[in-house]
């Protein structure tokens, strides 16, 4: 193993010092014995152990480095992973049973997400983990676990899922009371933000220095973006990642969120991923790209040999236009979210399909065969990664299996068209627990405990009387 201060020693007095190649490694390590020697050569001092919940939320442990190496054992209550966003706990209900002992669950480092904290001050590094009982099963209903199991699911069949995510958000005012509505940041500019900036470079240029800090933020994560542009939205912008697989990419917006956030908050400004955070202002999505691949030779399933399209492509898109308004509550999971799916407008409230249609849930971007893709342009910017790529993944999936058609895809615009999809959450939350397949492909747990935490939620919004009431019903019924 080698020591930081020797090497450090033998430099000073001119000698040749060669590090091992993993010590560069911005991203992930193989084994304990080189997180140890990753985390010396670093002088780091604490690590944060995280996993996401229900909601994409960091929950977990921060330790001293030398603890975390030293085969320590990490746990967390099971209640943690079944709370509402608010902190509240689901009432038993249909199959879910809520566990009386509250017992604990392990926490088990991927070393793979090994990475440093630029943000914080004194040496910090941070390592995703995975749930598992205390007899080394799986969490079923742990969010990484889920995806890992549609994942697997792939496999069985000879298959690997590419994803590329596309996440929007807003930069706005700090806002500590909640009872006032949020308003657009000022930029360099010293003048409010403005809407209908879409891809202007100049509305980029309006946050130079945070999105500089997201910059840099991210290459001390080893986290890689692709583009990032200006939305239409007033203060909306959108990052862009490069393809490839779908733990990893859902790990990078999970981090991507944290990272945001806090370079937001060092310019004293909040970045919020809600889906509709401020009254008539586009809503945020995360649109997802996906693509099936051969684990036998790579080749991308929805082309054929001469460059055409194959069933598997087309059954892809009929299993995403049958069971997608069924998954909806992991693509859409607040109250706020419906607030997006609205008529008229740039998100699609439909199931259709469409070559380069901005118009359709499911739009197939132009490009070469090989590159053959569908984007689901229905989730939004507030689902959990992890969630909403397993959802969306699951229902290619079921259709490929189930040999769903899809339907003519639209040649014109569809944004006006009739909503297809549900339109609150209660509707979703009973549609998901009775799409069969799905629960099937989810597993049962994950859906009994995702659909107990919804419907709590629901009933916790209904006790907030909101500011539409009191303008309209205080003194007119």
């Amino acid at each position: 193993m080698p020591d930081r201060k020797k090497l450090a020693r033998r430099a000073g007095r001119g000698e040749s010092v060669r590090a091992p190649a993993f010590l560069k490694n911005l991203r992930g390590v193989k084994d304990w014995k080189q997180a140890t020697a990753w985390l010396e050569w670093r002088g780091i001092e604490d690590i944060e152990c995280i996993t996401p919940d229900q909601a994409g939320v960091a929950r977990g442990k921060m330790m001293p480095s030398k603890k975390f190496t030293s085969n320590t054992s990490l746990a967390l209550p099971s209640a943690v992973f079944m709370t509402t966003i608010s902190g509240e706990y689901p009432e038993n209900s249909g199959d879910f049973v809520y566990p009386e002992d509250d017992g604990d669950l392990k926490l088990v480092p991927d070393l793979s997400t090994l990475s440093s904290v630029p943000w914080e001050s004194d040496p910090t590094a941070q390592v995703i983990c995975d749930l598992v009982h205390q007899d080394g099963r799986d969490v079923a209903f742990s969010p990484r676990n889920v995806l890992k199991r549609v994942v697997a699911e792939y496999a069985k069949h000879g298959l690997k899922p590419i994803v590329a995510p596309e996440i929007e958000f807003y930069l706005v005012h700090k806002n500590p009371d909640p009872d006032y509505p949020l308003t657009p940041p000022v930029g360099r500019s010293g003048r409010p933000i403005g809407g209908g900036q879409g891809y202007s470079i100049a509305g980029v240029n309006e946050f130079d220095e945070l999105i500089d800090d997201i910059y840099h933020f991210s290459e001390g994560q080893g986290l890689e973006i692709d583009t990032l542009i200006h939305e239409e939205g007033a203060g909306q912008l959108e990052i862009n990642l490069r393809h490839g697989d779908p733990i990893e990419l859902a790990d990078q917006v999970f981090m991507f969120k944290r990272t945001i956030r806090e370079a937001a908050l060092k310019h004293d400004t909040y970045a919020t991923f809600m889906a509709k955070p401020i009254q008539n202002q586009p809503g945020s999505a995360m649109h997802i790209h996906q693509s099936v691949v051969s684990l036998k030779n790579g080749q991308n399933v929805f082309s054929d040999e001469k460059g055409e399209e194959t069933d598997t492509f087309r059954h892809f898109i009929g299993g995403l236009q049958r069971h997608i308004p069924n998954a909806l509550i992991m693509l859409a999971p607040y109250v706020n979210s419906y607030r997006r799916l609205t008529q008229g407008t740039a998100v699609p409230v439909n199931t259709r399909w469409g070559y380069d249609n901005r118009t359709t849930a499911f739009r197939v971007p132009r490009s070469d065969p090989a590159a053959r893709r569908v984007e689901n342009r229905i989730p939004s910017s507030d689902a959990n990664p992890y969630l909403a790529l397993a959802a969306s993944l699951a229902c290619g999936l079921v259709g490929i299996l189930e040999k769903n058609n899809p339907d003519a895809p639209a040649g014109t615009a569809v944004n006006q068209d009739e909503i297809e999809l549900p339109r609150g959450l209660l509707e979703a939350v009973a549609l998901f627990e009775d799409d069969v397949s799905l629960k099937e492909m989810l597993g049962a747990p994950f859906v009994s405990t995702f659909a107990a935490i919804k419907r709590a939620e629901f009933e916790t919004f209904m006790k907030v009387i909101s500011p539409w009431e009191r303008e309209y019903l205080l003194l007119n019924v």
